[in-house]
């Protein structure tokens, strides 16, 4: 009988041990904390995004730079396929108006424990042994042999720090499913990199995705105390970077003490800190009233106003508001304000510019990670025959709206297969 070690209890992991348990594979899985997808079940506080039911042309084009190593993935398992596994564990799923697909009851508890479920007591295949608190800490040393009198470096030997100590344990095939570098407090540290990289395994650096920024020099003092945790609604945000390519998309984000984050740049988050690296800062723009053409925004401007204030003017004749009117004052000169054009023009393409993304543990998610070059499709590390790599470790990043969780299920699906195959088990 094969083992297999999976290291890493999120989706991917549980996922590929779902695949390899199936098939008759003794499968140890094996995490550093003391319970099962604790990011998993934090995602999904506020409603499971399971996956979304866009065509699936479109919904490859949110993987950016990787589309065409992703759409090799889903091969496997597509996001229809998602829908179809959570129905088979007895989770309804509906489509929401975003197109997003969440569980009928939205909660992420009653999924994880039916497939917990499955994978402890399956109706065909072997049962998944969990061994928690299992830190990985690094490839073991392995003792010198009868026909090998060199110590080498075992690529399916591994220590594990736990609670009776340091223990090794070795297997037939390694599926690492170790996470990114966000919410480190739920497992994912990035810890694994140096290792990889000591064992020739090409990593690119761990970045914040799906992230918040600072703006450039801080807000003010007024601005910060008052507006923070206020969302900006119905706005609309374009960025160009500086290889032409141009972003543009209505929604809605918050403002924070230091900066801004939220659904609407975190869809243009990557884009940012990209050009943020390369040059130090990025400056998007915001439509305050995506709605309205400037010809009318510069009309009501002009309208005169008598006796009234600008603030209740562009109240009244604009509705802007709150922490519409008051970015208008924390970002515009006096001058700036007082003149029509200038104001109409700022109410429309409103400059922003951020100087830092927020530090990677506050990030939704990660960029950067093994390199698709580093592997073959069946995500086998070139270096390393027998050890496999899947989920946010790779180096991918997408936008949130399911495409995060459905690319880190297909791409455990995918390595479970490619150990099936490594290990020449149909």
């Amino acid at each position: 009988m094969k083992t297999v070690m999976v290291v890493g209890a999120g989706p991917a992991g549980l996922m590929a041990a779902e695949v390899l348990s199936g098939a008759g594979v003794q499968v140890l899985l094996l995490d550093a904390m003391p319970s099962i997808g604790r990011k998993f079940l934090l995602a999904g506080k506020g409603g499971l995004n399971l996956t979304h039911s866009e065509p699936a042309d479109l919904f490859a084009v949110r993987y950016g730079q990787r589309r065409q190593q992703i759409e090799t993935i889903f091969k496997t398992f597509d996001a229809s396929c998602v829908r179809s596994w959570a129905a088979s564990l007895g989770i309804e799923t509906f489509v929401g108006s975003s197109g997003r697909v969440f569980p009928a009851d939205m909660k992420a508890a009653p999924l994880l424990r039916a497939w917990l479920t499955r994978l402890r007591h399956p109706k065909n295949g072997l049962p998944v042994t969990f061994l928690m608190r299992h830190r990985w800490t690094g490839w073991h040393q392995a003792a010198p042999s009868a026909t090998r009198t060199d110590t080498t470096l075992d690529a399916t030997w591994l220590d594990f720090d736990t609670v009776q100590g340091l223990i090794q344990l070795q297997a037939d095939a390694v599926v690492l499913a170790l996470g990114g570098g966000s919410w480190a407090r739920l497992g994912s540290n990035g810890a694994w990199v140096p290792w990889l990289q000591a064992k020739g395994v090409a990593v690119a650096p761990l970045l914040p995705a799906n992230c918040g920024f600072d703006v450039q020099n801080g807000w003010s003092a007024h601005f910060s105390n008052h507006f923070a945790g206020l969302p900006f609604k119905s706005v609309a945000l374009t960025f160009r970077n500086t290889q032409g390519f141009e972003f543009a998309r209505k929604g809605e984000f918050v403002a924070t003490a230091t900066g801004l984050e939220g659904s609407l740049i975190y869809a243009v988050s990557g884009l940012l800190r990209d050009e943020v690296l390369a040059r130090g800062s990025a400056t998007f723009h915001l439509d305050l009233l995506p709605d309205m053409p400037y010809e009318r925004v510069l009309a009501e401007v002009k309208h005169p106003r008598g006796s009234r204030s600008l603030s209740s003017h562009l109240k009244s004749r604009l509705h802007i508001e709150g922490i519409k009117a008051a970015i208008l004052y924390e970002l515009l000169s006096k001058a700036q304000m007082a003149d029509p054009v200038q104001l109409a023009q700022a109410i429309k393409a409103l400059p922003i510019t951020v100087a830092a993304a927020r530090p990677i543990d506050e990030a939704i998610s990660s960029a950067g990670g093994v390199l698709f070059e580093a592997m073959t499709e069946q995500l086998m590390l070139e270096s390393l025959p027998g050890v496999f790599c899947a989920g946010e470790m790779l180096d991918w990043e997408a936008p949130t709206g399911g495409y995060l969780l459905t690319a880190c299920l297909a791409s455990g699906v995918c390595a479970g297969q490619g150990v099936l195959s490594y290990l020449k088990i149909k």
